[in-house]
């Protein structure tokens, strides 16, 4: 996060298009790509061992390791580490890469392309993308596919045809042979403009019709793939978006066991699903899996001293809270315009509105903008209470600023806020934590902060997609009409009971220590990529060396649940 936003200020200071610029961060992009792994020096020493290993595994488990983004540091990194410990495990790997044939994925967005210029060449970020990751790939010794060299002349015309051709009111609901992508076109377009809508995005077409060519290109090389090696699983990054919600489209559908992973928010940590994104399944996940955790006061002590450093973000690699938040309500009161905390508070967190724009039965709003807009106007007729809206850093301080913003939208109808509602801005230093735990209860949409509010005693109101949802800890209003005979009863006369609150931190012990996986193995960097591998030998990846990465290859082969032991080792420990 610091980095990007020494980036960003760089790019401000320098100047767009600016010849010294260009210098500067082309310097940058070498340097990156300079620590990429060079997997041969790792095996040196065991050199006659691996391709030993590499012989021996081609009689194992068929994996596909379908990283495509050749730029992405820390999938280079991550998919590089994972393929090796997984031929060191007998199963036979094979990564994908895409060699300049998508002009819409992932790597494209708004803030990277001169778009507006008609100048608007993809293939110039592409040239950048496919070298760095085949060169990383390469060196392990295994199979690295490409998507160019597996789909015939008639598909791509096809694809070309399609794109060109198919109304544009129809791509939300594309389907190909059979497999519905449209879905991801959508979400990986919003993506690109950083919006959760495309209206008004004067090239909204262009760039919509490059990402349908795309996924259908994908569909197409995924589709051979299968059909020519068999794949028993397909491993790689997010899940959602274009090329990645398109693999794992097919992949299904053609009975091939998908795997999803992500950089978690803890240090060194990962989390890892079966079938689909993790925004989906941490959603339906069982509560017996975690429910009957085996509770002491190890446990209740280390999750409670995690908690308490996500006010910080001591303890993680990923967050959003910045460097000196601000705790202190009287300085809090005054930068909010007076608001008046001994009086009944309700607290409403908003996502980043592009972020993940994905489809969910459950939703009974249209999105988080209507969500957003009809809560406000409720609550301009509650007098009784203030509304405090805390809009998400990341907006912000993401790797991809939003080019829609939560204030905007609400300025739009509302030019004077009613006196109760109180917002704070993205940029504010204000702790979230500190105004939350002002609030009777807290209404979000989709917002991990559910997991840490339960775990605090207060009272959550889910009205989207977060994962808290359906956990027995929550409100969960199934229609926008139980939405507001919820709010109706607000305030609440308590907060959760002990035995809640407990409940609530079992979950997110499950979550925070379970489902995010430790690999000891990797090493955070502290710059780009974000972490790196060490160690001396390819040994060290065999199995009984690390048990997070024990978790996550046995999962990839067996389809073991992605679990890691935490209360077990705390116990023992």
């Amino acid at each position: 996060m610091k980095l990007n936003n020494f980036f960003q200020y760089k790019r401000f200071k320098l100047g767009k298009g600016n010849i010294i610029q260009k210098i500067y961060f082309g310097f940058l992009r070498w340097l990156v790509r300079k620590k990429y792994p060079n997997w041969r020096k790792i095996f040196k020493k065991d050199h006659t061992f691996w391709k030993n290993s590499i012989n021996s595994a081609k009689k194992g488990p068929k994996i596909l390791i379908s990283a495509t983004i050749g730029i992405h540091p820390s999938v280079i990194v991550l998919e590089g580490y994972l393929g090796m410990a997984l031929t060191l495990r007998g199963a036979d790997v094979y990564y994908l890469l895409c060699d300049e044939f998508l002009l819409g994925c992932q790597v494209h967005s708004f803030n990277k392309m001169d778009i507006i210029s008609e100048k608007w060449n993809p293939k110039r970020l592409c040239r950048k993308c496919f070298n760095p990751g085949y060169k990383s790939f390469s060196s392990t010794g295994l199979p690295v596919l490409k998507y160019s060299e597996n789909i015939t002349s008639g598909e791509f015309q096809k694809a070309e045809d399609i794109s060109k051709n198919l109304d544009i009111k129809d791509i939300a609901n594309f389907s190909i042979d059979g497999f519905n992508i449209g879905e991801h076109i959508m979400a990986g377009a919003l993506k690109f403009f950083a919006r959760g809508t495309l209206e008004n995005e004067p090239y909204a077409e262009k760039v919509l019709r490059q990402y349908l060519k795309s996924s259908i290109l994908t569909a197409y090389v995924i589709n051979h793939l299968i059909d020519t090696h068999h794949f028993d699983c397909a491993v790689f990054h997010h899940g959602i978006y274009v090329p990645e919600g398109v693999i794992g489209e097919v992949c299904r559908k053609k009975g091939v066991r998908v795997v999803n992973w992500n950089p978690a928010y803890r240090k060194q940590c990962f989390i890892f699903s079966h079938r689909d994104t993790y925004h989906h399944t941490l959603m339906s996940e069982p509560t017996e899996k975690w429910e009957n955790i085996k509770w002491n006061s190890k446990i209740e002590k280390e999750i409670t001293d995690y908690l308490e450093s996500r006010t910080t973000g001591g303890k993680d690699w990923i967050s959003f809270v910045g460097k000196n938040p601000e705790f202190d309500l009287t300085k809090i009161s005054q930068e909010l315009g007076g608001i008046d905390f001994s009086k009944p508070c309700i607290g409403m967190l908003t996502n980043v509105i592009w972020d993940a724009q994905l489809h969910y039965p459950a939703n009974i709003f249209k999105n988080m903008v209507e969500w957003i807009i009809k809560t406000i106007k409720y609550f301009s007729k509650r007098q009784d209470l203030q509304l405090i809206i805390r809009i998400h850093p990341a907006e912000i301080l993401g790797e991809l600023p939003s080019r829609q913003q939560v204030l905007d939208e609400i300025k739009k109808e509302f030019p004077n806020l009613p006196p109760n509602i109180f917002i704070i801005k993205p940029e504010s230093s204000i702790s979230t934590y500190a105004v939350m735990e002002q609030c009777n209860a807290v209404i979000i949409y989709g917002t991990k902060s559910g997991v840490e509010l339960t775990s605090r005693g207060i009272p959550v109101i889910v009205a989207g997609e977060a994962w808290i949802r359906n956990k027995g800890l929550t409100i969960d209003p199934k229609s926008q009409d139980e939405y507001f005979k919820v709010l109706d009863q607000l305030p609440l006369p308590q907060k959760m009971s002990e035995e809640q609150i407990k409940r609530a931190k079992k979950y997110a012990f499950h979550f925070f220590y379970r489902r995010m996986i430790p690999v000891s193995q990797i090493e955070i960097t502290g710059s780009i990529p974000p972490f790196k591998v060490k160690i001396s030998n390819i040994n060290k990846m065999l199995p009984g060396n690390d048990i997070g990465l024990d978790v996550i290859c046995n999962g990839i082969l067996k389809g073991t649940d992605f679990i890691y032991p935490a209360e077990v080792l705390l116990t023992e420990g």
